[in-house]
């Protein structure tokens, strides 16, 4: 995916990352090789309860108020080769909702 699919600053590249315990997803553009907003699962409160879904959708708004903050609205998704489906998906949705376009 990684070779079709390429950042700038006008429009970066949304990686997913996806583990067994977690989600994390960031904002990079690949000309300038910076990442410009980023969120992870680790970034929830401690109180947070519910499932890895649940999990992926309040990462996504996450990243979207990180976008925000950094002027991104339009970007480029890179799903790192997982289907688009589930946690990934749930992600995509929070981010939309939150503001970005893609």
């Amino acid at each position: 995916m990684r070779g079709k699919v390429s950042g700038t600053a006008e429009r970066p590249r949304l990686v997913v990352f996806r583990s067994n315990r977690g989600i994390s997803a960031q904002l990079v553009d690949d000309r300038a090789a910076r990442t410009l907003a980023a969120a992870s699962w680790l970034d929830l409160k401690r109180s947070f309860k519910g499932t890895k879904t649940d999990q992926a959708g309040e990462v996504g708004k996450l990243l979207a108020t990180g976008a925000k903050k950094a002027g991104i609205e339009r970007v480029v998704f890179d799903r790192g080769g997982y289907l688009y489906h589930g946690r990934v998906k749930a992600l995509a949705d929070a981010a939309r909702e939150g503001g970005l376009v893609f």
